[in-house]
């Protein structure tokens, strides 16, 4: 397998986005949704999974395609190539607040898991398929479920994670506990597992969840301080209830809402 080599450069802050390079006949394979923009010469095409099994027919298209229902994605996903005669960029944005993480596959394996939703782009070549987990509880309750994404190859890709990503470098044995959902990805020889977090205080009272999860090294751990599902659940909290207002920010609730400034009639 090999992927087409693409330089990239990223920009941004709390909301990121990369922009790739591509020289001459070089592609790029990205989710539906996360293109930004690019230059007249770079050629957009629609294509069953991810682009690494195309040579093999249509019936290789269609196993690439089925792993990615697996997963929750959808069927198609979309190739840039630079058609040109010079070098082209191609951009691609982060859905929601936070960093993109590049990932080099030739420094950790030709192999690096990442949950459902984390994968943004990567070169053409690189295989994007599903990893099954062989553990029960893992599956049940990890928060992730028992399918999660890998991506597979010697390019580079690209994973998206929310709020601030930390990086953590496993020594053999080593073991750190996480909250299930701010996990981003590790490499292959990381072992995953769930935790029951013990305790009837903890179980009850906590808050946090009944199970956290447990990274054994060695291996390579990308942690998110904001995972999607807690932004959405935040938000969603504080939503409108019944056509009105929380009243945020104001002990008269309401009736200091006519006088805050910002009301519309």
């Amino acid at each position: 397998m090999n992927a087409h080599e693409i330089d990239y450069r990223i920009y941004g802050e709390e909301m990121q986005y990369v922009e790739i390079e591509l020289d001459p006949e070089e592609g790029v394979v990205a989710e539906s949704g996360s293109f930004m923009m690019m230059d007249s010469d770079v050629k957009m095409n629609t294509i069953l999974g991810d682009g690494s099994n195309q040579e093999k027919g249509l019936l290789g298209k269609i196993f690439s395609a089925g792993k990615r229902i697996l997963t929750g994605e959808s069927l198609f996903m979309t190739v840039f190539t630079n058609i040109g005669h010079g070098k082209k960029q191609v951009s691609f944005a982060s859905p929601y607040p936070g960093k993109i993480v590049p990932v080099d596959l030739t420094e950790f394996g030709g192999k690096f898991i990442c949950q459902k939703d984390a994968f943004l782009c990567a070169a053409k070549g690189v295989s994007i398929g599903i990893e099954f987990s062989k553990k029960l509880g893992r599956g049940l309750f990890g928060g992730e479920g028992f399918i999660m994404q890998k991506m597979e190859g010697d390019g580079m890709g690209f994973i998206h994670a929310g709020g601030t990503m930390a990086k953590k470098v496993l020594q053999p044995g080593e073991v750190l506990k996480v909250d299930t959902g701010c996990i981003v990805g590790f490499t292959q020889d990381v072992d995953y597992d769930i935790e029951f977090v013990g305790g009837i205080k903890n179980t009850i009272f906590g808050g946090e969840g009944l199970f956290f999860a447990t990274l054994r090294g060695p291996g390579t751990v990308y942690i998110q301080s904001l995972p999607f599902s807690r932004l959405a659940g935040r938000v969603l909290s504080m939503a409108p209830q019944s056509g009105g207002d929380r009243g945020e920010g104001s002990i008269l609730g309401g009736i200091g809402d006519l006088l805050d400034g910002d009301n519309r009639f």
